[in-house]
């Protein structure tokens, strides 16, 4: 009978450790709401960073258009820079994943809209100089938008804003003093 004590003594210790230690885990399976790790937070960071640089992007070849469409002398000058613009927008959002749905299923409260979906009119000042002046402060702008976001982009697209951002500089320059000689 005490063989058969030992055995159960055994038995049970082990059983008792096999459950602590199945406590131990570092995998949560209670049922509770699991935070994500680092490198979710950072994907999802990045992606967001992706869409908001691309709706940028976006936003200001919507302005050239609708500068061009109310004033379409200065279309020849315009015509390169907003090429230039709508490649840099492109650029920016390959790669960019598509907003998770909201609740409604239509994409989140704050995503940026689609490309399908039509951005809000922009109003275009009658006199073209005003309206140059106006597009030339919206490309100064995005360009600063992209400048910022350098600080948290990852290292690759890093450089492609870097590189966009300049080309807005540039840009803002040939609208104004570019434009005078």
């Amino acid at each position: 009978m005490t063989t058969l004590g030992r055995r159960a003594l055994l038995g049970a210790g082990a059983a008792g450790a096999a459950a602590a230690l199945a406590g131990c885990t570092s995998e949560d399976t209670g049922g509770g709401p699991r935070k994500p790790d680092a490198a979710a937070r950072a994907a999802a960071a990045e992606a967001a960073l992706r869409r908001r640089s691309a709706a940028a992007g976006r936003d200001l070849v919507t302005r050239y258009d609708a500068v061009i469409a109310a004033h379409p002398a200065l279309a020849p000058r315009l015509a390169p820079l907003r090429a230039s613009a709508a490649a840099h927008a492109a650029a920016l959002a390959e790669g960019v994943p598509a907003p998770a749905p909201g609740p409604s299923g239509t994409g989140s409260p704050t995503a940026p809209p689609s490309p399908t979906r039509s951005p809000a009119p922009v109003r275009v000042p009658a006199d073209p100089a005003a309206a140059l002046k106006e597009l030339t402060a919206a490309v100064r702008a995005t360009a600063d938008t992209h400048t910022a976001a350098l600080l948290t982009a990852p290292p690759e697209y890093a450089r492609l804003l870097a590189s966009v951002a300049a080309a807005g500089a540039a840009h803002a320059y040939l609208l104004t003093e570019g434009g005078r000689g």
